[in-house]
């Protein structure tokens, strides 16, 4: 699991369900180049064309996560919390939403969140509740 806006809180549900060892591989945050460089290996030549908090970027960063850990399902989360947004020009309470696994076609489903708020925590929960609602459809459907 890889998260940028929701700061670790997506990671902090899993981790939560008892028995989480038994599906819980690991995961990160990675809110800079540098993390995503040194955690998850995406060089610059691989951004091309891609910016952070976009579908493109989210897809590629579940499926590295994924790789990474050598496991059945990444999940990835990208965007802005706020209160401001990011400098890519994305307002408050934008974040992309990425699950990737083997019932999926193309092997990725991804969703764009547009929360229309500035409120930072509430931001990270509603990304939170989104990815965990994504991943749970996503299970579903194996």
């Amino acid at each position: 699991m890889a998260e940028s806006s929701a700061g670790g809180l997506i990671n902090a549900a899993l981790v939560a369900v008892p028995g989480a060892s038994k599906f819980y591989l690991g995961g990160a945050v990675i809110y800079t180049k540098a993390g995503r460089t040194a955690l998850m290996g995406i060089e610059s030549q691989e951004m091309k064309g891609m910016r952070s908090a976009s579908e493109p970027y989210a897809k590629l960063l579940a499926a590295r996560v994924r790789a990474k850990l050598g496991a059945t399902w990444g999940l990835a989360e990208t965007g802005a919390s706020g209160p401001t947004g990011n400098s890519y020009g994305d307002a408050a309470g934008h974040a992309c939403i990425a699950v990737s696994g083997p019932a999926l076609d193309p092997h990725v489903a991804v969703i764009t969140v547009e929360t229309g708020s500035a409120d930072r925590a509430a931001n990270m929960r509603e990304f939170t509740r989104r990815a965990l609602a994504l991943l749970e459809d996503c299970l579903r459907k194996t």
